[in-house]
């Protein structure tokens, strides 16, 4: 596959990602990182959790707002002690037996919320989540499902600021401490800026779709994204 190629097919599903993202609050590595790890898994996750971090910049820019900065801090805390777990799991353990593991801990999640219960932004439900995310995010470049599970009740502007603040730090973090635990390659980093025109293009594009998630629909559209990233996982996993 020719470079043009490449950048033509992987360029477009970070698009479609970061249309859904910027409406949704998340959806850009549930649908780029599974392209970009079949056609180059030497490129995961760094090229991934480069655009990840350039989106959420963008989001902050327009809805600043309504981050719950306090929230953010504590899902944060988390984040620290996940990534670590998140290098170490990338250096020791498959990315088959990573991707079983965390489909399944994502689809278990979500029909226990769906059914008997309503997890809440409080200091211990955002540090669980934040620590899972952690691991998830830096071993998969795919850390948002957990955070979303905790905010899906909250407005659109809030979910859309709050995740947004927090994949910043969460992304930076991850390639930060990938790099010290020799797990980043200049090349992914590189790849990673190449998406960046395509993640603009996303996120200006999906103004319409904003003001049609800020109302009732947007907890049952994190609940099917966040089911779809289990499931992606759970079967990419399987078929590897």
């Amino acid at each position: 596959m020719s470079d043009l190629v490449f950048v033509l097919i992987a360029g477009t599903a970070v698009l479609l990602g970061a249309l859904v993202q910027s409406g949704a609050g998340l959806g850009l590595g549930l649908i780029a990182a599974p392209v970009v790890s079949m056609l180059d898994p030497s490129l995961m996750p760094g090229s991934m959790l480069v655009a990840t971090a350039v989106l959420p910049m963008l989001t902050i820019g327009s809805e600043w707002r309504h981050v719950d900065f306090r929230g953010v801090s504590w899902a944060l805390a988390g984040r620290m002690v996940g990534t670590v777990a998140g290098v170490w799991v990338v250096a020791v353990l498959s990315p088959r037996t990573l991707g079983i593991a965390v489909g399944i801990l994502v689809l278990v999640a979500v029909a226990l919320t769906v059914s008997t219960v309503r997890l809440r932004p409080t200091p211990r439900t955002l540090s669980v989540a934040g620590t899972i995310s952690g691991v998830t995010g830096t071993a998969t470049s795919i850390g948002g499902p957990p955070i979303a599970l905790v905010y899906q009740h909250e407005t659109g502007p809030r979910v859309r600021a709050t995740l947004g603040g927090y994949f910043i730090v969460g992304a930076l973090v991850s390639l930060v401490a990938l790099a010290v635990g020799g797990q980043l390659q200049l090349r992914e980093l590189l790849v990673g800026c190449v998406f960046v025109p395509f993640t603009i293009a996303g996120f200006l594009l999906a103004r319409p779709l904003r003001r049609f998630l800020d109302g009732p629909c947007l907890r049952w559209t994190l609940l099917v994204l966040i089911t779809a990233s289990g499931t992606v996982l759970l079967v990419r996993s399987l078929l590897a």
